[in-house]
């Protein structure tokens, strides 16, 4: 079994931790974990008991994270974990993020690598639950698989502070970030978190990496017509093609609020289209089609997972040559 790594990001006063990974910051003293669940501090060191603990692993089609011009129609290998640093009472994988399970899998950087090599997909996805709590297993993962000529995917809610965020990004080729809502309150009541560090995460990896942003629409929580929009703008600001997914809700945890209906999108996507190229239905069970914004033409046509590249060639429009995905 190796050594865990020695944790990053930590302040010590006296026999209090203060772990500087995330927005939270939290002030850990003897025994106790942060918010996260998974960053301990043990005799007055920080110990991360969930290094290399998996929830799960699997192959999947790459537009389940989703990412929909990020290699399309390739399937990835995916991990996940246990633990988060948020608290969403919507939580769609609340078993996973809302809990811990130490005598899960373990499995260290360079043997998860190799499984992916023999899984035969084209690079490793870090997701179902936070994996930015498990920084140091990122990062030590992510170098392992770049020097075997595998991708770095991140699904990720985007709460980390800026030091680790520039630390990470050179490491990571795509991600999806789950932007919850254009409201703070809604952020500090629901996730008890904030959103300007969901912001910033968002505005450092444009331009640095491939990046899809998500928001889980909520029938009466978080499907503000306006608000959808200046989330559309503020990605718009960034770079208008950054594809932006409005997915439908469904009950879990412990929220009853009725499930999100396919229709109860359209208007919100509508909005979101006058500032963004392109702009997806979520969890619909339907199709999704990317046309190309300069010329009209159909480019890639998704029915579930399924996908075709139809009218593309070498990440453009075969018909204009517009640059519309990544491959």
């Amino acid at each position: 079994m190796m050594n865990q790594p020695h944790p990053r990001f930590v302040e010590k006063h006296d026999s209090t931790l203060r772990c500087m990974l995330c927005p939270h910051e939290c002030a850990l003293t003897e025994g106790k974990t942060g918010i996260c669940r998974v960053r301990r501090n043990e005799g007055g060191k920080m110990a991360l008991p969930f290094y290399g603990v998996l929830s799960s692993v699997a192959v999947d089609p790459i537009e389940k994270k989703p990412l929909y011009h990020f290699y399309p129609g390739s399937s990835i290998f995916s991990v996940g974990f246990y633990g988060c640093n948020f608290r969403c009472p919507f939580c769609q994988n609340y078993t996973i993020s809302q809990h811990t399970e130490e005598s899960a899998h373990r499995i260290y950087p360079t043997a998860l690598v190799q499984e992916a090599l023999r899984a035969n997909p084209f690079g490793i996805a870090y997701t179902y639950s936070e994996p930015l709590v498990h920084f140091e297993y990122i990062m030590d993962t992510a170098k392992v698989a770049r020097e075997a000529g595998l991708k770095n995917v991140l699904v990720s809610n985007g709460y980390l502070n800026p030091e680790p965020t520039e630390e990470l990004l050179p490491w990571i080729d795509a991600a999806n970030i789950d932007l919850k809502a254009w409201n703070d309150e809604f952020y500090r009541k629901e996730a008890q978190g904030t959103l300007h560090p969901v912001l910033e995460f968002i505005r450092k990896a444009s331009g640095r990496i491939h990046l899809e942003v998500t928001t889980l629409v909520i029938p009466g929580v978080n499907d503000d017509p306006d608000d959808i929009e200046e989330a559309a703008r503020f990605l718009a600001s960034l770079n208008r093609k950054i594809p932006y997914h409005l997915t439908c809700y469904y009950p879990r945890y412990k929220y009853s609020v009725r499930p999100t209906r396919e229709e109860d999108l359209h208007p919100l996507m509508e909005r979101a289209r006058k500032h963004l190229a392109f702009v997806y239905a979520g969890n619909t069970g339907g199709g999704n089609v990317t046309v190309c914004p300069s010329c009209g033409q159909d480019v890639i046509r998704r029915i579930g997972y399924f996908t075709r590249v139809v009218g593309g060639r070498k990440g453009r429009c075969s018909r204009c040559g517009e640059e519309i995905y990544v491959e």
